[in-house]
């Protein structure tokens, strides 16, 4: 998966490139199946682009890396965590627009 600045992150990379990130780090937790997740990908895009070297962005599927997703308590999908020194800040369920994510993703970080 190329989601040009977004990152892919699975069950073995998500301890090291979120949780020890020295970057805040948004995770969009979708499946391939889900429409709202379908329509979240290009804003998410286009905000890690704006966000790049500030917030690390990227995406986990959570048919392929039930684990992480289980340990997170994700039920709902699209699911967006925003975590910033290995915790947990926020969680938003659901399809955000972009301006709303963008101003949710300034609000939390600080960006």
């Amino acid at each position: 998966m190329s989601h040009g600045p977004l990152v892919e992150f699975t069950d073995a990379n998500f301890p090291t490139d979120v949780l020890e990130s020295s970057q805040p780090v948004i995770v969009d937790f979708w499946a391939e199946w889900c429409g709202p997740c379908k329509m979240l990908t290009p804003i998410m895009e286009r905000l890690a682009t704006a966000f790049e070297g500030k917030v690390r962005m990227g995406k986990l599927n959570v048919d392929e890396n039930p684990e992480t997703a289980a340990k997170y308590g994700i039920v709902s999908i699209p699911s967006i965590l925003f975590i910033k020194g290995g915790k947990v800040l926020e969680q938003h369920t659901g399809l955000l627009p972009e301006a709303a994510l963008k101003t949710k993703i300034s609000g939390i970080f600080g960006e």
